[in-house]
This record gives structure tokens, sequence and C-alpha cells, in this order.
């Protein structure tokens, strides 16, 4: 099983083409999600439905990213941030902009990857998953900045 660990300029990129703002990144030390530090945990699986990638965003990043994309003002994410967890519709915007990130781990002589299930921040995450985002190993950590929004944490973590 070959799957590629997607490279920042890759996240950049798409990022920045979704949202249509100047996206920056630099490295982080690893997110850890807990009951204090809620998350968004989308899990990408192979064609035999294989848990094989995760991508982890802390609720600020979420809230920003799902607000970005759907040109919600920056009090949509703040109202979010502040109450501890996504409204339905940053959720529904964050899965597209995760759904698209699959194309990050498709390139040639990789295995094929989508997107299987989101899991929004705010309800407690399920112990094996969040055990799953605490993977040291073959993974990428950042701080995301969007122009106009904010910064927030991302991981990807290969399983």
């Amino acid at each position: 099983m070959v799957v590629h660990l997607p490279q920042p300029k890759q996240v950049r990129e798409l990022l920045t083409d979704l949202l249509g703002r100047e996206v920056t990144l630099t490295p982080a030390p690893p997110f850890a999600p807990g009951p204090d530090t809620p998350a968004s945990v989308a899990v990408y699986v192979d064609d035999h439905l294989r848990i094989s990638a995760l991508i982890v965003c802390d609720l600020t990043l979420s809230a920003h990213t799902g607000a970005a994309i759907g040109l919600v003002p920056v009090g949509g994410s703040e109202a979010a941030i502040e109450d501890g967890k996504l409204t339905d519709v940053l959720g529904e915007n964050l899965y597209e902009v995760l759904n698209i990130a699959a194309s990050m781990f498709n390139v040639a002589g990789a295995d094929h990857l989508r997107l299987h299930a989101l899991h929004p921040a705010g309800p407690p995450l399920d112990p094996q998953l969040r055990i799953s985002t605490l993977t040291l190993g073959r993974r990428e950590d950042l701080s995301v900045d969007v122009a106009g929004y904010g910064s927030g944490a991302l991981s990807i973590v290969l399983v």
C-alpha cells in the first residue's frame, strides 16, 4: 500500500485556489485533539475501504475555512469558535473543502483515496479515531493562516 503524503506547497495551492484568498503555512508541532481542543477529522479510505489517511483541523481552522469558502463574514466563524462547535453550514462547507483535498493524495503510483467521513469539530471524537490522529511518523503538521479570517492548526496523518 502506497499513500502519498501531500507537501505544504500542495496544501497551500489547494486552499488558496478553493478559498480565493491568500493562505500562508508555517511548520507547527503535532496537533493533538482532545476534550479541550475540539477538531474536525476527515477520514480518507482506499478502494478497499481501509482507513489510509486523516486530515485534522482544529476548531479555529475548521470555522475559518468553512466560512471563507462559503463567503460567510468572519463574525460567523468567530461565533462558532466561541460556541466550541461548527454550525451545520460551516460543517457542510468544510466537508466540500476536505472532499476536494482528497485530490492531494491521488498522484501517480499511489493508492487512490477518497473522503469517507467528516467528523466536524464539536461533539466528542470516537476514542479510536482520536488515537489515530496522534500517530507519529508520516505526517505533516502546519499552522495555516487564511487572509482576512485567521489561523489554525492542520495535520495530515497517514495511518
